[in-house]
């Protein structure tokens, strides 16, 4: 369970990013986030990923209050996140298998585990068959498909995909989507900051609209301006 409430954030500057939204997730929910540029959407994400901490109110993701989390257990917490960027961030000196097998080697994971999860998790997006190869092997849409499969990896509960199909092409972000609706159905909660009109009116979920730091609207479908 994801809540925000009454949250604030604003910066030394005077800038308020987020003017007191409340706003609740539940588990195994899809919701769409979006907005103009200057929202508030990528504020909004950065407080979940504890990149930021809120100016007031509170942010409530699972058992953990982001408003008081303790320096030490931010990396604990962020164990539960899957994050997947706009830009991929793939290490290009590492193929397919060690860009996913990485994110499992930082938090521990025996090898042996990490060898039998790695192929599953590729095969999961459609990668099988790509292991060995390197990011500027692949294409966007492959390279995408990496990075949400890493984000997978230590099977967290709640997928962030900011921006995901924002530097690929039509046909691959509705590929790239059709995948998080499917991880989405394996009971993770989604959350996807997008800027596609096309794509939010296509998949008919959740849709919260932020508007200069407020949640203007937040209902379920239908087009947004």
């Amino acid at each position: 369970m994801i809540e925000f409430k009454n949250v604030k954030k604003s910066y030394p500057n005077g800038t308020v990013a987020l003017d007191g939204i409340s706003l609740r997730v539940e588990d195994g929910e899809f919701v769409f986030v979006v907005g103009h540029s200057g929202a508030g959407k990528t504020t909004l994400m950065k407080l979940l990923l504890r990149e930021e901490m809120l100016t007031s109110g509170r942010l409530i993701v699972n058992d953990y209050d982001l408003a008081r989390i303790s320096r030490f257990r931010v990396p604990y917490y962020r164990r539960e996140l899957g994050v997947v960027f706009q830009d991929f961030r793939l290490f290009p000196n590492k193929t397919v298998f060690e860009n996913v097998a990485f994110a499992m080697q930082v938090v521990g994971t025996p090898s042996r585990m990490i060898r039998r999860r790695v192929p599953a998790i590729l095969n999961t997006v459609n990668l099988a068959d790509k292991q060995k190869c390197f990011p500027d092997e692949l294409s966007g849409g492959e390279q995408q498909r990496v990075a949400l499969a890493r984000a997978l990896a230590n099977n967290p509960k709640i997928i962030l995909a900011d921006e995901p199909t924002g530097n690929i092409d039509p046909e691959m972000s509705r590929e790239i989507m059709n995948l998080l609706v499917k991880i989405n159905r394996l009971g993770k909660t989604v959350i996807v900051v997008t800027h596609e009109k096309s794509l939010v009116d296509y998949y008919q979920q959740r849709v919260v609209v932020l508007n200069e730091g407020r949640i203007t609207e937040d209902r379920v479908g239908g087009m947004f301006e």
